[in-house]
C-alpha cells in the first residue's frame, strides 16, 4: 500500500471519461489512501454519486449545503485535511475555473483552498484540447505549481482519434505514487541545470544550432525538485514545460545568454549539472537583413563562443560539485576523461551517439558516469525519466 492513510480528494468534473473514476477510486483505496469525492454538478450527469460513494467509502460532496443533514461542507476544511487534490477529468470548462480563479461550486472553491499537491488529468476532445485558450490555460495551472497528468492520444468519444483523453486510472495512481513517495533527500540543496540547445544567429531568420530537444535536462531537473532541491533550470529553445514550482526556469537563447545567466545564479549553488548542448561556434558577424539565395558559395565566418564549462570548473569552489555531460561519436571514454580533467570537472556523464536510443531527441538514453578518479559506472538504455533518476542517486549516495 504506497498511499496508506493519504488523504486524498478526487475532484470530478462533467466529462465522458468521468466513469473512469469508479475504478480510480478503487484503485486509491486498494492502496491505502482515505477518499472523499468531490463532483461538479455535470459530472453528475456521468457517473453517479452512490458510486462513487460505495466505492470510496465515504458520502461525495457535490454541493456547498448538505441538505440532508443541514450542514456546510467547508471547502477551506476539506483543503487543510488533503494530502492531495486529483481532479480527474478535468474538462476545459473546469481547467478555465481554476486558472482563472473562479470559485462557483464546491470543487473549484476547494482547489482555490488546497495547501496540498495539485493533479490534474485534462480530458476533452481533440480541437478542444488544442485550442490556444485551453493550452493557455493549462500553462497557467503549471505556472501555479501545480501537477498536469498530460492526456494520451487515441480515440475519442467524438469519433476522432487524437491527443485529449485521459490517461488510465493506473497511471494516474502510479504518477501520484512517484511525487508524493519522493524522499526530501535534497532539501535545501540548491542545484543549477542547463539544459537544450543554443542557437546562435546568422541572420534576422537563419541560426547555427543543434538537436537537443531538453529532455535530458528537463528530467534531472524535475528529479531533484520532487527531492525537495531548489532548482534553477537554465534552458535554450525547447518545447516542454515543466510543473513543478519549485524549478526556477530561466529562458535563453545563444551560448552568450546562457553563459550570463549560468554566472548570474552559480555562486549560491551546491550543485552544477550541464547538460545543455551549447554551441560551439557563433557567427563573427550577423548579417542584418535576410540573407538572399545566390547561385555563388555563401562563406560565413565563425568564432568559438566561451567556453562555459571550462570558466565555471576555474570558478567553482571546494563545497561546490560541477557535473559536466559528454555526447560523443567516436573514442568516446578517452574524450570524456579528457574533457573532465581540462575543465576541473567532478564528474562527466558520457552518452555516445553510436548507442541506438541514446543521444538528442529520444526520450531514452544510455550513459556512463565518470568520475576523478576515473572509474567508469555504467547504465543501461533506459527512459530519461529513469536515467535522470539513476544520476540523482548516485550522487546522492556519493556527496549527501
Amino acid at each position: 500500500m504506497q498511499l496508506k492513510d493519504k488523504n486524498i480528494i478526487l475532484g470530478v468534473t462533467g466529462g465522458i471519461a468521468a466513469y473512469k473514476t469508479a475504478i480510480l477510486t478503487r484503485l486509491l483505496i486498494k492502496e491505502g489512501a482515505n477518499v472523499r469525492v468531490i463532483m461538479t454538478p455535470m459530472a453528475q450527469e456521468f457517473i453517479t454519486p452512490l458510486t462513487l460513494a460505495t466505492l470510496s467509502k465515504n458520502p461525495v460532496i457535490t454541493e456547498f449545503y448538505n441538505k440532508k443533514n443541514g450542514k456546510w461542507n467547508s471547502h477551506v476544511d476539506l483543503g487543510l485535511w488533503a494530502d492531495a487534490l486529483i481532479i480527474a477529468p478535468a474538462t476545459a470548462n473546469s481547467i478555465a475555473k481554476m486558472a482563472n480563479a473562479i470559485a462557483d461550486n464546491i470543487l473549484t472553491t476547494t482547489y482555490l483552498s488546497s495547501k496540498c499537491p495539485v493533479f490534474i488529468a485534462p480530458a476533452m476532445d481533440l480541437d478542444m484540447y488544442k485550442h490556444h485558450a485551453v493550452q493557455d490555460n493549462i500553462n497557467k495551472l503549471i505556472k501555479s505549481g501545480n501537477f498536469i497528468i498530460e492526456s494520451e492520444s487515441g480515440e475519442l468519444a467524438s469519433g476522432l482519434n487524437g491527443k485529449g483523453r485521459m490517461v488510465e486510472p493506473d497511471d494516474i495512481v502510479l504518477h501520484i505514487i512517484n511525487i508524493l513517495s519522493k524522499k526530501n533527500d535534497f532539501l535545501k540543496k540548491k542545484i543549477l541545470i542547463t539544459a537544450g540547445p543554443t542557437y546562435e544567429k546568422i541572420d534576422p531568420v537563419r541560426f547555427i544550432g543543434n538537436f537537443s530537444s531538453g529532455k535530458m535536462g528537463f528530467a534531472i531537473a524535475e528529479e531533484f525538485a520532487t527531492r525537495g532541491a531548489d532548482v534553477t533550470l537554465i534552458t535554450g529553445p525547447v518545447n516542454i514545460k515543466t510543473s513543478l514550482k519549485n524549478i526556477k526556469q530561466v529562458n535563453v537563447v545563444s551560448a552568450k545568454d546562457m553563459y550570463e545567466q549560468c554566472f548570474n545564479y552559480f555562486e549560491e549553488q551546491d550543485f552544477i549539472i550541464m547538460s545543455a548542448a551549447v554551441s560551439d561556434y557563433t557567427p563573427s558577424s550577423l548579417f542584418e537583413n535576410k540573407i538572399k539565395k545566390k547561385t555563388d558559395v555563401l562563406n560565413i565566418e565563425l568564432q568559438p563562443t566561451t567556453d562555459i564549462l571550462a570558466k565555471l570548473g576555474e570558478r567553482k569552489t571546494k563545497n561546490q560539485i560541477l557535473v559536466g555531460f559528454a555526447l560523443e561519436t567516436n573514442n568516446e571514454i578517452i574524450n570524456a576523461k579528457t574533457k573532465l580533467i581540462n575543465k576541473n570537472l567532478d564528474y562527466i556523464i558520457l552518452n555516445s551517439l553510436n548507442d541506438d536510443g541514446a543521444g538528442f531527441q529520444h526520450d531514452t538514453n544510455k550513459i556512463t558516469i565518470i568520475t576523478r578518479k576515473g572509474d567508469e559506472i555504467p547504465f543501461e538504455l533506459d527512459t530519461k525519466k529513469n536515467i535522470a533518476k539513476n544520476i540523482t542517486d548516485f550522487l546522492k549516495q556519493n556527496l549527501i
